[in-house]
């Protein structure tokens, strides 16, 4: 590694996979985690706080800051993921209550004061619904200033998880997603499409298990409650990253096939509400011609992922010699 740590803000919904990418952030030496804000999504905001800082503390990072944030979307009711993560929304693995609270600040305001207290302009991983980053924009446009680049774990190019089209994260909030694209800063979109590839194979993930290590033995436990593609001998079962990719591509931006390309939110009602239409013709259609253009957001869509790549450097981040 060389040059300074990447100032990083992590905006999340913990989750089994935003928990690996809490403790890939505290782990990789080229990364600066500033803080962690907390939004409903895979579980309600207060489970959210409540995993965020019990992951921090078990990774060896309990002086990150950690502020709760909205509870619910802009317009629409909350809708958890607990069929996915648990009913903790941490796998249901037992895990000890956290040693200590969250700031004394809400999730917008510790957002305003990392960012614009950072000597140097700040990445912003979004890996949850974007309900905090939309109420910030607005509230704080200032705050703009000093985002180097939003990476976001959201949306798809093809096919969605909430619905046929339309990913969970920006289904959950889509009012608040279309708020992000106007953000003014460079965006990065890593959708479903790279999302369910990065598997870490069965072996690995009985390895991290079997770790005396409690940070990389809690990745271990994730993963497992993350069943993905059965491993090569079919002995295993592999785990899924999620989340946690979005922050390799923060770390290794070299592993990831980006194309920048017009996007746009869905918002109306119905069941395309919450798509991620993501604009790949070479050439303006009919309806551009005939007067029926749209302004549309420019954004570095994630269409390709070296695995591989990605799989190796949470491993050797995680485990700690």
């Amino acid at each position: 590694m060389t040059g300074q740590p990447i100032p990083v803000i992590i905006d999340c919904d913990t989750g089994v996979d935003d928990a690996l990418a809490l403790l890939f952030a505290v782990r990789h030496p080229g990364i600066d985690l500033r803080a962690v804000t907390c939004v409903a999504g895979n579980t309600d905001v207060d489970g959210v706080v409540r995993n965020t800082l019990t992951v921090l503390e078990r990774a060896g990072a309990g002086d990150v800051p950690v502020a709760r944030g909205a509870e619910r979307p802009l317009i629409e009711a909350a809708r958890s993921a607990r069929h996915v993560h648990g009913t903790d929304g941490m796998g249901d693995l037992g895990l000890p209550a956290p040693a200590r609270r969250p700031a004394d600040v809400d999730a917008v305001t510790l957002l305003r004061r990392e960012i614009l207290a950072s000597p140097r302009p700040v990445t912003l991983v979004p890996t949850a619904p974007l309900t905090n980053i939309a109420l910030l924009l607005r509230t704080h446009p200032e705050v703009t200033r000093n985002i180097e680049r939003i990476v976001f774990m959201g949306g798809a190019v093809a096919t969605g998880n909430a619905t046929p089209v339309a990913e969970f994260n920006v289904w959950h909030d889509p009012e608040a997603a279309a708020v992000l694209l106007t953000a003014g800063v460079p965006i990065t979109m890593y959708g479903l499409d790279v999302f369910q590839r990065v598997v870490v194979p069965g072996a690995e993930v009985r390895r991290l298990r079997a770790s005396a290590e409690p940070g990389a033995r809690l990745a271990g436990d994730l993963l497992a409650h993350r069943p993905a593609a059965p491993d090569s001998d079919g002995a295993d079962p592999a785990g899924g990253l999620g989340d946690a990719g979005a922050v390799c591509a923060v770390a290794d931006p070299a592993g990831l096939t980006t194309r920048r390309l017009p996007v746009e939110v869905s918002l109306a009602p119905g069941p395309t509400r919450g798509q991620t239409v993501v604009d790949r013709r070479p050439r303006p259609g009919e309806a551009e011609i005939h007067g029926g253009g749209r302004e549309q957001a420019l954004v570095d869509v994630a269409l390709d992922v070296d695995v591989a790549r990605y799989v190796k450097l949470y491993l050797e981040t995680v485990v700690v010699d």
